[in-house]
């Protein structure tokens, strides 16, 4: 897919790599283990590239490994939580009406960006995913679904109750600043070490 490409390997790291970490620190909850997420779904991407089937829908391939690799950084994190908040606790009684709307991409991007990624981590563990998938990366539903292997309904449920309590935590944050807008964290730089193994991997793919 990338071979051939004196910087692919640059570029799809580049790329990918801060997606991947902003992903696992949303659904992992510590920096510590979106590193190790980071770089251990990079690793599988470049083992596994002959396996890509749709080159078209490489984003949708690359974070079904990401969900992967944090579902089981989750097992073994001692910071995995102990209890996770039920979907049917949150909004118990809405269903999606097809009118809802995502966050306003000008949130997503701009001053508010650090106080949705706090909401989004308050969120229980489905509608993160979710929100993350469909509304900061842009994948379809029928990605989401397969991403997360529930059914595209789901997917449209979970999203409209997210959505909805987004936006209640959102008024409360710009009417009674009720949720600390501290920066999210950035991955750090990838060590020699790091990097070489990544670059490795990515050598051994087919031509």
């Amino acid at each position: 897919m990338i071979a051939g490409e004196s910087d692919a390997f640059e570029q799809f790291v580049e790329y990918f790599r801060s997606k991947i970490f902003h992903y696992s620190w949303l659904m992992c909850g510590q920096r510590e283990d979106a590193e190790e997420v980071a770089q251990e779904t990079l690793l599988h991407v470049f083992e596994s590239l002959e396996q890509l089937r749709e080159p078209e829908h490489v984003r949708a391939w690359v974070f079904r490994i990401a969900k992967n690799a944090c579902l089981m950084q989750r097992r073994k994190s001692v910071f995995a939580p102990t209890h996770e908040v039920s979907t049917d606790e949150l909004l118990p009684g809405e269903e999606p009406s097809g009118a809802e709307l995502p966050p306003d991409r000008e949130y997503l991007r701009g001053e508010l960006k650090a106080v949705l990624d706090r909401i989004i981590a308050e969120l229980p563990a489905n509608y993160r995913s979710v929100v993350v998938l469909r509304d900061m990366e842009e994948l379809s539903t029928e990605e989401t679904a397969q991403i997360l292997d529930v059914g595209t309904d789901v997917v449209k449920t979970r999203l409209h109750r997210a959505r909805l309590a987004m936006r209640q935590k959102l008024d409360c944050y710009l009417h009674n600043r009720c949720i600390e807008d501290e920066p999210s964290p950035s991955p750090t730089p990838l060590t020699a070490e790091e990097r070489e193994r990544l670059l490795g991997a990515w050598r051994k793919q087919p031509a």
